[in-house]
């Protein structure tokens, strides 16, 4: 999963139910800005065409299935910002042409239609902190008007979730766990102590912290006093009360996928399930437990219902009440185990919990499936659940149902990365026919040659249940439109090649995918420079998406042929291929990259390999430092935020159950041992440095707590006393990513820049 806050502008009717003023789609349209003809000639894309593009958020449905909502932010690369806005659609056809709602402002977000279908909620700081807003909706025609907020909390509110009886909001928030609980009861004084406690802290002239325990800071920020809480608003009322009072814990935990407040009403909307990471010590642990709360009674205390040691993530109920299901992980301290797929039977759960201790109840749905699930959602006859998978290069989505006798999946689609899915059953409608509960898939897609946008996937002529056999079976026929035309007429400009796949065999003989871009306009009898990306994780994968920091294409337009390697650590080819980099970070998986790169270049003749630069971020960035100590092979080297010295880096992270399992242990428990036993100096590129010739650009941020910026300062220092051809391109005010537009844009320019000086011009190394 891979979310984002939405932000929700609405259009103007200034008395609700109003008339809309109807507003130009969200598109590029038009003549290019160069006034050539859209028509014939193609161009490469630049980074400004890039930052053109306007980008699709996260995206809300209605309940009836008729409106779909999403965010859309474009990039004001003069102004150094991003500026976003919600626009409605109607899904079914009739008058489906985007436009904005009225009662929005820019910066407004999170937008959620009521169960009813006659209001949205949607969070907003334009009287200062983020609240909770709610508007009037007319589900007929898509006008929205009076706009008020619900939540008035000191320290603002975030990822709002209505209760299916529309009747309740849940939302998060970051306060004092030492402060007395928020609740209708406390008079305010929860509100004041936390008013005051943040005004204390930002009039003080002191900024000094101290800390009694690790995970003081985590990937950009510093963790502070604050925990974040879950909290249940009362939309008549406005009465707020802390769901978690007193807890030292974030709930729900950190993710960099935005999974929202990661918690789940019932369908009665009586209780709540939620995710925790209730640890003693957060940066040594990745076991997060599913917990239920009874929302009847204030007094009542969460109830633990997961039982494996991993981390388990995004309870979700069944719509008829009877499940409840989540992403549950079984190794603990392995943050990349295999993401599986579990159903909860929540009356034989009670009865168990009560009778036999926990645990019952609890089955894996997919037993046989090998790959991480991703997403889920549940069809509206609970006997079925959508789900995300990363396969092959490629991010599906599959239809498994809950019958108790095989492993029934289906396979909906077959290109490009899905996400974001919300299911829906209208048999009313041609191609949306009820099939166990799911007759339509919306979804948010993004391909290699293409941003995100928002498809329709009907679910017409298939089987009328998910077919009895185990393994992965296909759906007859899943007919894919999209709803979003967000950048079509940019696109139309653009020569963007498309992705080639391709399989070598590794030296072990497991079988590997890797995948080509050539550069656009190229001829297949000319020769090129080629870029090899090395991707992070390191349990992660190229295939065909789209990204905006590392954009393949991109890489591809100023004459180069872009390879990306999926090696052992990589998702979508099964665990024991993901296992594969667990304690062998610079073994199979550098010889894996190396033998499809020879794999490319015997089979793409116009691969130059005499001309090749190996670029690669987070364990990418590690992989080029293991090159550059390595292989002489590349005219160049680009190594962003990666680990040069892995014992130093072990004391700088935060994320330290992360160094413990890739590495086998803490660097004292080797001592002694010869380095060929020590994973943490065998695998270090720094002990290598006497082998270091490749001119090599550093790139590294200050704010990168996962791995610190001295990391790359150690580099650029090995590699100036060396005498290696070097530069290093340091950010003050960036993280792990490069976010900011003006700073991508430096990014871009200088790691293009350095590629073309050593390899355009031929001065690098090669055997």
């Amino acid at each position: 999963m891979r979310k984002t806050l939405l932000v929700l502008l609405f259009a103007s009717a200034s008395v609700f139910p109003g008339v809309l003023a109807a507003q130009p789609a969200p598109g590029n349209h038009g003549a290019p800005a160069d006034g050539s003809s859209s028509a014939g000639w193609k161009r490469p894309m630049t980074f400004q065409d890039m930052m053109q593009m306007k980008r699709l958020g996260e995206t809300a449905v209605s309940k009836d299935g008729r409106w779909l909502a999403y965010s859309v932010t474009t990039v004001d690369l003069n102004q150094n910002q991003k500026i976003t806005e919600l626009w409605l659609q109607r899904i079914d056809g009739d008058g489906n042409a985007p436009f904005k709602l009225a009662v929005g402002q820019p910066g407004d977000s999170g937008p959620q239609f009521a169960p009813s279908g006659n209001s949205v909620l949607f969070l907003s700081g334009r009287e200062g902190g983020q609240q909770v807003w709610i508007a009037d909706f007319d589900s007929e025609t898509g006008a929205a008007g009076n706009a008020r907020r619900l939540t008035k909390i000191a320290t603002e509110a975030d990822n709002a979730q209505w209760s299916p009886d529309g009747k309740s909001i849940v939302f998060t928030s970051a306060v004092y766990p030492d402060c007395p609980a928020i609740s209708p009861a406390d008079g305010g004084a929860g509100n004041r102590c936390n008013e005051e406690k943040d005004a204390a802290a930002t009039a003080s002239k002191v900024k000094a912290q101290i800390w009694t325990h690790l995970m003081y800071r985590h990937w950009n920020h510093w963790t502070g006093d604050k925990r974040s809480h879950i909290f249940l608003v009362s939309v008549e009322s406005g009465e707020m009360r802390d769901l978690n009072p007193g807890d030292t814990h974030d709930v729900p935990p950190f993710s960099l996928e935005g999974g929202g407040c990661e918690c789940s009403f019932s369908p009665d909307s009586k209780e709540l399930a939620f995710t925790e990471k209730k640890v003693d010590d957060e940066a040594i642990s990745t076991s997060a437990s599913i917990y239920t709360l009874d929302l009847t009674d204030p007094s009542s205390k969460p109830r633990k219902i997961s039982t494996s040691a991993g981390g388990n993530f995004d309870p979700a109920y069944s719509p008829d009440g009877k499940w409840l299901a989540w992403r549950s992980q079984e190794r603990a301290g392995y943050e990349s185990d295999k993401f599986r797929l579990v159903v909860y039977d929540r009356e034989r759960g009670s009865k168990g919990a009560r009778e036999q201790g926990g645990g019952a109840g609890i089955r894996d749905l997919l037993p046989k499936f090998d790959n991480w699930v991703d997403e889920f959602a549940w069809g509206a006859s609970s006997k079925q659940i959508a789900f995300t998978s990363s396969v092959q290069g490629e991010e599906n989505i599959y239809v498994v149902g809950l019958g108790l006798e095989g492993e029934n999946v289906a396979q909906i689609t077959r290109v490009g990365a899905f996400s974001d899915l919300h299911l829906l059953s209208r048999p009313d409608h041609p191609g949306m026919a009820e099939k166990g509960g799911i007759g339509a898939i919306v979804a948010t897609r993004v391909g290699v040659e293409h941003p995100a946008e928002v498809d329709l996937i009907s679910i017409g002529d298939t089987p009328e249940t998910v077919r009895d056999q185990p393994g992965v079976n296909d759906f007859d026929d899943s007919p894919v439109g999209s709803l979003t035309h967000l950048n079509d007429g940019l696109l139309a400009q653009l020569d963007l090649p498309k992705l080639e796949k391709f399989w070598f065999t590794a030296k072990d003989g497991t079988r590997l995918e890797g995948f080509v871009i050539p550069p656009p306009g190229y001829d297949p009898h000319d020769k090129y420079p080629t870029k090899l990306l090395i991707h992070g994780g390191p349990e992660g994968n190229w295939g065909d998406s789209w990204s905006y920091r590392w954009n393949a294409e991109l890489f591809a337009a100023n004459g180069y042929v872009v390879v990306m390697i999926n090696p052992r650590g990589s998702t979508g080819y099964g665990q024991a291929v993901v296992d594969g980099v667990n304690g062998d970070w610079g073994g199979k998986p550098y010889t894996d990259l190396m033998t499809g790169l020879d794999y490319a270049e015997q089979h793409y003749p116009f691969i130059d390999k005499t001309r090749e630069c190996a670029l690669g971020a987070s364990y990418g960035g590690y992989m080029a430092d293991w090159i550059l100590g390595h292989t002489n092979r590349f005219k160049c080297i680009v190594t962003h935020d990666g680990m040069f010295d892995a014992e130093a880096a072990y004391g700088s992270t935060e994320e330290l159950w992360f160094n413990e399992w890739e590495f086998r242990g803490k660097p004292w428990d080797f001592f002694g041992r010869p380095d060929a036993d020590n994973p943490y100096r065998k695998f270090s590129p720094m002990l290598y440095a006497k082998n270091f010739k490749t001119p090599t650009l550093v790139v590294h941020s200050q704010l990168d707590y996962r791995l610190d910026v001295s990391q790359g300062f150690e580099l650029f220092t090995t590699l100036q006393r060396l005498g290696v051809p070097s530069k290093m391109l340091y950010f003050p005010d960036e993280g792990h990513w490069v976010l900011k537009p003006q700073n991508s844009e430096l990014w871009y320019k200088t790691v293009n820049d350095w590629v073309d000086e050593w390899v355009k011009q031929g001065r690098g190394n090669r055997e």
